[in-house]
């Protein structure tokens, strides 16, 4: 479907420096820059049309901004074109009309005018679902976000995120591992990496997923990119899952710019003596749609969207239950799994449910961790992880 926000003409390779130097001007907005493509066409024109044509569109702030374009600039513009030519299929400049623009974002109020992009294109042409939450995730939520980002990536879905520490890098990990793709939408320019911990996930993501940004080069993690960067995220997705949050989280900022692009939203419960609970249920009193297994979501995913075509074999038959999550059975049958719960305890109150002796408890407790299922927490605290 042509969006309003399309130029006159889609872009060609030789445009790449004319959309650079329009999208790169200091003071110049991105409603400024796309009330003068749709007036003029191409960046080239735009860039042609002169202080006074400027002006009668966007009026004389901006058109002074236009005119003035500092030689540093110029500079940006020149070293992205020799950064673009260094890897040619693996970089990209993606300008609204390109036609691996995501169409989802294209048709969102404040559609970035410019996307960098490194990486594999074709995964911005799969359905994509965003997985978002907290920097300080608990264990479970960690488990959480990579066991439905895994389910994601394995139905053929795109798993979008930020790329921050926590449930973010948890989503990416788990569509990588799942076989899948994803998609890093970061708040720096791409010849950078925040955080630096992620440095590896980030080289992971270019060769099997990809990175993106609206971001120039060299562009430092300042804290008014990461809003920016949130409605690219929500924009982008058919959908938002929320793992973890607090109550004040960019997660939840996010979920409701998803909201008010008309995307789904869904988020799952946690416990209610966890802060990073409350975002979640915050959420869900709001009209999210609560999801306790990856299944739920594919489902809507295909109810909502005309039965959109996802890898075979994901599908449910009617009244078929999903088959439990790895380690269900064995969860069920572990008496002290039974009494950790799924909330965090303290060793004693551990030693006091299950009347283990401590020496017993200990030994358990270490056999359990060894097998991922269990992982100690700030505090001196203990948790269950996974699902089962």
């Amino acid at each position: 479907m042509p969006s309003a926000h399309s130029p006159a003409s889609a872009a060609v390779p030789d445009d790449r420096l004319d959309w650079l130097l329009l999208t790169q001007t200091p003071g110049l907005g991105r409603e400024a820059q796309r009330r003068l493509l749709a007036a003029f066409g191409a960046p080239s024109a735009v860039l042609r049309a002169g202080p006074q044509a400027w002006a009668e569109v966007v009026g004389p702030a901006a058109a002074a901004a236009l005119g003035a374009r500092p030689d540093d600039s110029v500079a940006l513009a020149e070293r992205t074109l020799r950064w673009l030519d260094e890897a040619p299929g693996l970089r990209h400049l993606l300008p609204l009309g390109h036609p691996d623009y995501p169409r989802e974002l294209l048709n969102t109020a404040d559609p970035p005018v410019l996307l960098h992009a490194q990486g594999q294109l074709h995964w911005l042409r799969a359905p994509g679902v965003a997985v978002v939450g907290s920097r300080h995730a608990s264990a479970q939520g960690l488990d959480l976000a990579h066991d439905f980002a895994r389910a994601l990536g394995e139905a053929g879905v795109t798993v979008v995120s930020g790329l921050a520490l926590g449930i973010d890098g948890a989503a990416h990990q788990g569509a990588l591992d799942g076989g899948g793709g994803t998609v890093a939408v970061v708040g720096t320019g791409l010849d950078r990496v925040y955080p630096a911990r992620h440095r590896a996930l980030a080289h992971r993501i270019q060769d099997q997923g990809l990175l993106l940004s609206e971001f120039p080069l060299g562009a430092p993690p300042r804290p008014e990119h990461f809003p920016s960067r949130n409605r690219i995220i929500a924009g982008m997705s058919l959908g938002i899952l929320v793992v973890e949050a607090a109550l004040k989280s960019g997660s939840l900022i996010t979920a409701r710019l998803a909201g008010e692009c008309g995307r789904e939203v869904w988020a799952i419960p946690g416990s209610v003596l966890s802060p990073q609970s409350r975002g979640c249920h915050q959420l869900i009193r709001e009209g999210a749609a609560l999801v306790e297994e990856p299944h739920e979501v594919l489902d809507a995913l295909r109810v909502l969207h005309g039965g959109m075509a996802l890898r075979p074999g994901t599908s449910l038959p009617d009244g078929e239950t999903p088959a439990p999550p790895a380690g269900a059975a064995d969860a069920q049958e572990d008496p002290l799994l039974r009494a950790m719960g799924f909330d965090p305890v303290t060793l004693d109150a551990l030693a006091a449910r299950s009347g283990w002796p401590m020496d017993q408890l200990l030994a358990r407790l270490l056999a359990l961790e060894l097998e991922g299922r269990v992982a100690r927490l700030p505090g001196g605290l203990l948790q269950r992880r996974g699902r089962g």
